[in-house]
């Protein structure tokens, strides 16, 4: 079996379970493959905005079972509400065990003070009547996943590629571009006053490290991205942050690996 890599800090957020687009036998892998010290889980885990009864997979609901496993083995658990679990928010500054459950977070990491917080209240589509609307588009963009998904099925059947449409449609439209660039100038400047060193976003599920500056200072700005279409994590370890992209090649092997061992065992005891 494959040792867990150690790791003082990480950060996921965006995973939406509870919806078709969640990726979340991916994640579980992800998370089986590593011992953080602290992991937050930063805003919408859970898409309160589209939960159904009729739709609520095993492989979902393995994901909290694993993350609570991992707060009673130790792991110091942050949960920061987003926009789509903002019903949580009504709990805040709950603490059980090494679980947590706040709306925003500043941590010190050797020396250098990190604010971390969801995003969403740069976001007006999130609040009054324009939150109506962002649900309806949720809705919307949560189908487009579901039949992505199903292209992506007959492009693997055929030798293919993945592609995701929903993605290249967000890249491609300027108003989408020009909320992620305010959004990520918007979160470094107002750091940047606080004197913060580096400020963790998620909510635009746009993964990123970068430096920004201004006339006032510099700070590193970095965004966890989502566990829908990026795959993707911050990880901060020696002084130093990282994005990690989910890549299926590394665990595919290392199953196959396990299974052979385990029939191996099993045909070893009934020969």
């Amino acid at each position: 079996m494959k040792r867990k890599r150690k790791i003082p800090l990480v950060v996921i957020s965006d995973v939406h379970l509870g919806t078709y687009g969640c990726q979340a036998k991916e994640l579980l892998q992800y998370l089986k493959s590593i011992q953080p010290q602290t992991l937050v889980l930063n805003g919408d885990i859970i898409d309160m905005w589209n939960f159904s009864k009729r739709y609520f997979p095993k492989a979902h609901m393995e994901i909290l079972r694993y993350i609570i496993k991992m707060s009673n083995q130790g792991t110091r658990v942050i949960y920061i509400t987003g926009n789509h679990d903002e019903a949580l928010r009504k709990y805040s500054d709950f603490v059980l065990g090494n679980l947590e459950l706040v709306d925003k977070l500043v941590l010190d990491l050797d020396g250098k003070k990190t604010w971390i917080f969801h995003g969403d209240v740069f976001d007006s589509s999130t609040n009054g009547y324009a939150k109506i609307i962002a649900k309806l588009g949720g809705k919307g963009y949560d189908l487009l996943i579901l039949i992505n998904s199903l292209i992506n099925w007959i492009l693997v059947s055929l030798g293919r590629e993945k592609r995701s449409f929903s993605k290249t449609i967000k890249d491609s439209v300027k108003q989408a571009v020009s909320f992620i660039s305010n959004f990520e100038t918007t979160a470094a400047e107002i750091a940047i006053e606080k004197k913060y060193s580096y400020v963790v976003c998620g909510h635009i599920h746009k993964p990123q490290i970068k430096e920004v500056e201004n006339e006032h200072g510099k700070v590193l700005y970095l965004n966890s991205g989502d566990w829908i279409e990026n795959l993707t994590a911050l990880e901060y370890k020696n002084e130093k942050w990282k994005l990690y992209y989910y890549d299926k090649s590394n665990f595919s092997k290392n199953e196959n690996k396990e299974e052979l061992i385990v029939n191996d065992i099993v045909s070893k005891i009934l020969s």
